[in-house]
């Protein structure tokens, strides 16, 4: 991390598949066999911030992901929700000393720099986190137009041909996925088709928000000229993290939801979804698109 921020890693190295017995069916039989499975996980994040009256503390958020990253994944998380802006925000990272056994490592503390204020109310209204909550798109969407009112500006051009490349070049660099099929990917290219980032888990928001964490505690802010490619489906959700990363182009290997598609072509965003080395559709932001 930049900035002068103490960021702290721990020489624990994550499980992030874990091998089973399990009994396989081949057609005509029942066989026993060793395979890997993701290894899935809560991790809880705690932010910790100074007050007139000295230092509070706040469980934020739990999630279900895969560990690795968890760093990035707690950035992620909380630029996605507004309380980061960038790397400087953070004074300390580490891992919660004070949980022993196997949850020490699942348990994040985030202190941010004195000075920063935020709303603590607002982390308890997730508007658009779950298909479940009652909030109908409508209001979603006015949510984000009041945080996020500017649309993304033009300027970006990626071509057809770099597209239809990029579903190859991320599997080629999930390796968990390979040994597993059971992970989401999500990586960042620029306009070239370079790889500048990619990470796996179990849940695919939490797969944006570790890219999004990596660009943001590496103090690689600008990401105007960027491409996210999702190795599945492209929802709400996943429009939104780019929305307020300022991701100008978002590709996905799966079909796109109504209101992704809504959302898109709101802030105009470029979105393709059934993106293959052969064809893709093109939902919203065609000119950024070139020949």
């Amino acid at each position: 991390m930049k900035g002068g921020a103490i960021f702290l890693e721990t020489n624990a190295r994550p499980t992030q598949a874990t091998r089973l017995v399990i009994q396989r069916f081949d057609g005509t039989r029942m066989q026993q066999k060793k395979d890997w499975v993701a290894t899935e996980e809560p991790m809880e994040i705690r932010l910790l911030y100074h007050t007139s009256t000295g230092m509070e503390r706040l469980s934020v958020s739990i999630t279900m992901r895969t560990p690795g990253h968890d760093f990035e994944l707690a950035a992620g998380f909380l630029f996605s929700e507004g309380i980061l802006k960038r790397h400087q925000d953070v004074e300390t990272m580490a891992y919660c000393v004070e949980d022993a056994g196997e949850q020490r490592y699942n348990v994040v503390n985030v202190q941010l720099r004195r000075g920063l204020s935020f709303d603590p109310q607002r982390l308890a209204r997730h508007f658009y986190t779950t298909s479940s909550c009652g909030v109908c798109g409508k209001a979603s969407l006015e949510a984000l137009e009041v945080q996020h009112g500017r649309a993304l500006p033009l300027g970006t051009s990626v071509s057809a041909r770099v597209v239809q490349a990029l579903p190859e070049r991320l599997q080629e660099e999930q390796p968990l996925f390979a040994r597993t099929g059971g992970l989401h990917g999500a990586g960042l290219f620029d306009v070239e088709g370079r790889l500048l980032c990619l990470r796996e888990d179990v849940g695919r928001h939490n797969a944006v928000d570790k890219v999004v964490g990596y660009s943001l505690l590496s103090g690689k802010r600008a990401l105007g000229a960027c491409v996210l490619m999702l190795s599945g489906r492209a929802s709400f959700e996943l429009l939104q993290k780019a929305l307020v990363a300022r991701i100008p182009v978002v590709a996905a290997v799966g079909a796109p939801s109504s209101l992704a598609v809504t959302l898109a072509r709101t802030f105009n965003i470029t979105l393709l979804g059934f993106v293959d080395h052969q064809r893709f559709n093109l939902y919203s932001g065609a000119e950024r698109l070139s020949d």
